[in-house]
């Protein structure tokens, strides 16, 4: 077996990873995704790969990476449609809104206007985000009206179009606190606390971790999020609401873990290879029961019936 491992710079988390690998004697190559240049009529280089393993910082290399690789029927992890979910909050939003699990409400707009009539129809506070991004960059807390235009007229005149989708979110007066979770491949592996006086809670912008308990509420929460993604290597990231009980806020699928492995005691990297290697070997097994031809048992004898030599 071989593995690739598409990747930006090679963090605590790669050298987790190829550490796992090592101890399981898997042969795998570094793909730096600065250096990778796809030719769409020749794919045969990446067929060497029995699986793909997607780490890229940018979501964009990552995901495009994976929507070709997919294209060519090479399995990677996660899948460009998992990824394609993942990396916009809207879509993420949606398909658990599809799915029923219990989440923040949101509220899409276009324009400047239709923004400030939905957040005061959500009522003060509210969480403005932009669809695409991590670690918490450019989330605005808007306390009211006033708060709203001003961030709001900052956002019209921001270059990208995704600055003018506005994605509106509820807030949620979480106890200090949220809970970043682990599931892979349906199983939830660990979870951390992460506490912060701020109300951006993220360990990227100094949330302390702590060890949190897989109950049966938070397990079966990540279950039905990872269900409604579309399975695989997910974190998500878990409000408590005092009145609704827990709320998936959002849904991450090449996370960092540096911090969580030693506060949950989860092997995130080992359970991680393990997954890659799972779905290496399934892809193996369905190409091989393929590529068996079918025999039926039924037509044969229906025509030796027919001919009088089956009494």
């Amino acid at each position: 077996m071989k593995i690739g491992i598409i990747l930006s710079r090679v963090r605590i988390e790669e050298k987790w990873l190829f550490e796992a690998l090592d101890k399981r004697g898997v042969a795998y190559d570094k793909i730096d995704d600065r250096e990778i240049a796809f030719d769409l009529d020749a794919p045969d280089r990446w067929r060497q790969y029995d699986v793909i393993l997607e780490r890229s910082i940018s979501f964009t290399r990552g995901l495009y990476s994976l929507q070709v690789l997919n294209s060519w029927g090479i399995p990677t992890v996660n899948s460009a449609r998992v990824a394609e979910i993942c990396g916009d909050k809207l879509t993420t939003s949606a398909a658990l809104a599809r799915a029923g699990v219990p989440q923040p409400r949101v509220k899409l707009a276009f324009t400047p206007e239709s923004a400030l009539a939905a957040m005061e129809e959500m009522r003060y506070p509210v969480v403005l985000k932009p669809v695409l991004g991590s670690w918490g960059r450019m989330v605005a807390k808007i306390n009211d009206r006033e708060s709203a235009e001003a961030i709001l007229e900052d956002r019209e005149v921001l270059g990208s179009p995704q600055h003018h989708i506005y994605y509106i979110q509820e807030y949620i007066r979480k106890p200090g606190r949220d809970i970043r979770a682990f599931i892979i491949g349906g199983q939830t592996l660990g979870a951390i606390y992460r506490t912060s006086q701020h109300w951006i809670t993220n360990t990227a912008r100094g949330g302390a971790g702590s060890h949190c308990p897989i109950t049966p509420e938070l397990d079966a929460l990540c279950r039905a999020a990872s269900d409604a993604i579309g399975g695989g290597v997910l974190a998500l990231d878990v409000f408590e609401d005092p009145d609704r009980g827990l709320l998936v806020n959002e849904v991450n699928h090449t996370m960092e873990f540096h911090t969580s492995v030693p506060t949950s005691g989860a092997d995130i990297p080992a359970r991680i290879i393990e997954y890659v290697v799972e779905v290496a070997r399934n892809s193996k097994l369905q190409s091989a029961n393929s590529q068996s031809p079918t025999l039926s048992p039924q037509l044969p004898i229906a025509i030796l019936t027919a001919a009088g030599s089956v009494p």
